[in-house]
């Protein structure tokens, strides 16, 4: 009995696995298809950075106390994660067009599976982006170590996974594309300033404080920027939280957002 119980429990988990890895495979192959995407997520960094980040430089870079280079470079590789990641998951209104979204939700898996791996395979893009985020700061002759960028790749998951729920939450809600693209500007924009991607926000107080703590990708720059910094003199400049803090409240907002954006989700499914 127990090794029959065993059986089904380890079927369950692959067949779980299994969605997930093939949704991701779709997503990635649907990336590629798109060359438009991948110029986008290679040409975006190039505005942010190089005109945005490239003036801040120029105008306020001056008496920080910090290399103002590295801080922004890193703010600006995961805003570019959050940011390639909310907009590939706009792709889940297209799906709902298709009535591709209804053949899955009828399969016997696990929605958070199909979740997951609309959100894996956004990540995929989104790494893209990393490198023309890179590209661009070498221009501008910023660079980070390769031990330090390997470790930041090794979290860039984690930071997905955290956008990805963030947009979830919202497009379960969303009709159409239109309305979808922006409402995931309208949640990208506002956190690359207020969880200090590019500018500082260590000295905010009141309802910009606030909505930065409610940000996820305050938690997500944070914890970057204690790994990039652990052991230089910069830490207590850049780093405003214990990085065991950051994974609490970054884990707490994904699982908060994952669970709420699934549900609307497959809500809004059910009442087509």
């Amino acid at each position: 009995m127990n090794e029959m119980s065993l059986t089904r429990k380890n079927s369950r988990v692959f067949r779980e696995l299994n969605t997930t890895i093939t949704v991701m495979a779709r997503e990635i192959t649907l990336l590629f298809k798109s060359p438009s995407t991948l110029i986008a997520s290679l040409a975006m960094p190039i505005m942010m950075m190089g005109m945005i980040g490239g003036n801040l430089m120029q105008n306020m870079a001056g008496g920080l106390g910090f290399d103002f280079g590295g801080f922004m470079l890193v703010g600006m590789l995961v805003n570019m994660l959050f940011m390639m990641v909310s907009m590939n998951m706009t792709s889940l209104v297209e799906d709902r067009e298709t009535d591709f979204n209804q053949e899955m939700l009828v399969s016997p898996v696990s929605r958070y599976s199909l979740v997951l791996g609309k959100i894996l395979g956004a990540t995929f893009g989104a790494i893209v982006s990393m490198a023309g985020t890179l590209i661009v700061g070498l221009f501008m002759g910023i660079t980070l170590p390769l031990g330090k960028l390997l470790l930041i790749l090794a979290l860039s998951p984690l930071f997905c996974l955290s956008g990805g729920a963030l947009a979830m939450m919202l497009i379960g809600l969303i009709k159409s594309k239109k309305a979808a693209n922006m409402t995931v500007m309208l949640i990208t924009m506002p956190q690359m300033f207020l969880s200090g991607a590019i500018i500082p926000i260590n000295q905010s107080s009141g309802i910009l404080m606030v909505l930065s703590r409610f940000m996820p990708m305050t938690y997500c720059l944070d914890l970057a920027r204690a790994v990039v910094n652990t052991g230089s003199p910069e830490y207590d400049s850049v780093v405003m939280f214990n990085p065991l803090i950051n994974f609490a409240a970054i884990a707490a907002l994904t699982v908060a957002c994952l669970i709420a954006g699934t549900f609307f989700y497959v809500r809004s499914e059910k009442n087509r």
